[in-house]
């Protein structure tokens, strides 16, 4: 397959036999000189079996958001080559970022201490860049960059909110209890928003019933023996 994208954490390949899109799930890991963290914007390091681990992951989510009449671009996995069969959609750098309770760079950003609830749940959604540090954007910059058409900031705000719910009444059953999340979305050639790229704690945070907020590595093991 041809790679038409490489990520830190995944690649998309392309089928070109068949015009089919695949995700690759790596085993590397967002962080900082070994230490992970979900919401840093550099590879940290790798832990053997991650990719495979995470596949199971986003395959089990992806597949509660469609059971909720969410679409999403999941179309199947592959999980012993670490595959996901998706959607060929239009997929802008973007970030969409749910926040339940203030964290991470919220509260550098300002000066808030961690943990105050929002009610109802802060919305942003950031450009993906690092060199630009992964800016904050509005509807406006999102049409005049060509990334979304008129419209669809709010329809995807709309589908992330849904997926939200879905996830925080998921994991609460897990005794977890979510804090933020990011997530991407795609569009297909009618206009169409999916929920796109993975479900797994690369994209969250989470608080365990002691209060200590398990790095992604940990809090995916802690998933796959509840899944």
């Amino acid at each position: 397959m041809k790679t038409i994208y490489k990520g830190k954490t995944k690649d998309v390949l392309l089928d070109e036999a068949t015009n089919v899109v695949h995700l690759f799930f790596k085993d590397d890991a967002t962080g900082e000189n070994g230490n992970f963290d979900p919401g840093s914007n550099t590879v940290g390091g790798s832990v053997e079996g991650k990719g495979k681990v995470g596949l199971a992951i986003s395959k089990y989510f992806f597949e509660l958001m469609e059971k909720n009449d969410i679409p999403t671009h999941y179309l199947g996995s592959d999980l012993e080559q670490g595959l996901m069969k998706v959607r060929n959609l239009t997929v802008p750098r973007l970030e969409f970022i749910v926040r339940y309770f203030t964290a991470g760079s919220f509260c550098r950003r300002f000066r808030l201490e961690e943990g105050i609830p929002f009610n109802p749940p802060y919305a942003e959604v950031t450009l993906k860049d690092d060199e630009m540090g992964d800016p904050l954007v509005t509807e406006r910059v999102c049409i005049m960059k060509g990334m979304l058409k008129e419209g669809q900031f709010e329809e995807a705000q709309a589908v992330v909110l849904k997926v939200g719910e879905v996830l925080k009444k998921e994991l609460a059953a897990m005794n977890l209890t979510l804090i933020d999340f990011k997530i991407e979305v795609g569009y297909d050639e009618n206009g169409k928003i999916y929920v796109a790229d993975e479900i797994t704690p690369d994209i969250w945070r989470v608080r365990d019933e002691n209060g200590n907020i398990p790095n992604q590595i940990d809090c995916a093991k802690m998933i796959l023996e509840k899944i």
